[in-house]
């Protein structure tokens, strides 16, 4: 299916601007080299953003993008959620989704097209305290991030190996309207609209 989403709120960027950071811990999880090296060099020019700041990766004309995984990373927790909650069972082939079994079913069952996804230019920076409980006592950092604008739309598709998924997906995409895409989405931020186009 192929969709078109629209931000209701503005999106913060999921990449870490430090290369080092992005490349130790995110890009190692994959055994492509040639992609760790594409999204390595699709980070912005260093010498434009703070070290601790999650950006866009850029496209070849400079535009903020997401990735692929990115967007499968919401229908990973989206779906996680909906089978927390729901009180009917679902079977995809033998596998009966479950909060234990979710994550392994979207990873070999539901894919994302295009692998870069291009998005409105970035319009701002958000900054918010990020707090924690530890052994110490509370701490509170500053955390930025580079926003793309409410009302930014952008199209992806999305193919399953499974008729049954195809629901979930549906479901996952009207949640979005509770729980977006990007950084701390949980306050809001990233919320969207979507319809399926031909």
């Amino acid at each position: 299916m192929k969709v078109r989403i629209k931000l209701t709120e503005e999106a913060l960027g999921l990449s870490a601007s430090n290369p080092k950071i992005h490349e130790e811990f995110i890009t190692s999880k994959s055994a492509d080299a040639a992609k760790q090296e594409e999204e390595l060099a699709a980070l912005p020019a260093s010498e434009l953003i703070e070290k601790s700041m999650t950006v866009f990766s850029r496209d070849d004309d400079g535009m903020p993008i997401f990735w692929d995984y990115q967007i499968k990373g919401f229908f990973k927790d989206v779906i996680g959620a909906l089978t927390e909650i729901s009180d009917k069972e679902v079977k995809i082939g033998k596998t009966k989704l479950s909060k234990f079994t979710y994550k392994r079913v979207v990873d070999n069952y539901l894919f994302v097209f295009p692998r870069k996804i291009r998005l409105a230019p970035v319009n701002g920076i958000c900054s918010r305290p990020l707090r924690a409980e530890t052994m110490r006592g509370d701490r509170v950092a500053l955390s930025s991030s580079e926003t793309v604008p409410a009302g930014t739309e952008f199209e992806f598709e999305v193919r399953v190996l499974h008729d049954a998924l195809s629901d979930l997906v549906r479901q996952a995409l009207d949640y979005g309207k509770l729980k977006g895409f990007g950084q701390w989405r949980n306050s809001g931020k990233g919320r969207f609209e979507w319809k399926e186009v031909q």
